[in-house]
C-alpha cells in the first residue's frame, strides 16, 4: 500500500520485536517527516530496552531518541490505527492477532535486526545506519512528503 502526500493515514503504527530498534527508528522517522499530521506511535512483540547504538545512529540524523521507552502490544493506550507496518515476522503475526476485529491495513516490511552484527563497534554502527537509512526510504515511498 502505497499513500499520497495529501491521501495519507490519521494513525500508524510501527511495530518489531522488541520496539528497541527498528520500530522505534520508523516512529521517530516518520515523525520527523511528517510532524503532527499523523499519528505515530510503535510497540514491540516482547519487551525490550533502548539500545544505545539506535539512540546514538538517529542522533546523527537530528532524532533524539534518548527519551524512548520499549512498550507491548499488550501496553497500547490507543489501538485505533489506520496502518500497521510490522518490521518483524514475530510483531507481524501480533499485528494481524491485534487486527482481526478492526479495520486496519498490516503491511509486512522485513527489516533486519542490525543487532545481530558481530565486529567492530564501527561495523556495527554502520549497520544500524543502513537499517535506518533502508527504513527513511520505505517511509517517504509509502507515506511521501509534500
Amino acid at each position: 500500500m502505497i499513500y499520497s502526500a495529501d491521501d495519507l493515514p490519521d494513525a500508524v503504527m510501527f511495530c518489531c520485536t522488541m520496539n528497541s530498534i527498528r520500530s522505534p527508528m520508523a516512529e521517530g522517522l516518520m515523525k520527523q517527516l511528517h510532524g503532527n499530521k499523523v499519528y505515530v506511535d510503535s510497540v514491540g512483540a516482547r519487551s525490550g530496552e533502548l539500545d544505545g547504538m539506535m539512540v546514538q545512529v538517529m542522533g546523527e540524523i537530528g532524532i533524539d531518541m534518548s527519551g524512548h521507552r520499549s512498550k507491548t502490544f499488550d501496553e497500547l493506550e490507543d489501538t485505533f490505527f489506520d496502518t500497521i507496518v510490522a518490521l518483524s515476522p514475530e510483531a507481524q503475526h501480533h499485528a494481524v492477532e491485534l487486527t482481526r476485529t478492526m479495520a486496519c491495513d498490516v503491511v509486512f516490511w522485513n527489516t533486519f535486526d542490525p543487532s545481530i552484527i558481530d565486529g567492530s563497534r564501527e561495523q556495527r554502527l554502520d549497520a544500524y545506519r543502513q537499517v535506518r537509512d533502508q527504513i527513511r526510504q520505505r517511509i517517504l515511498k509509502t507515506f511521501p512528503v509534500e
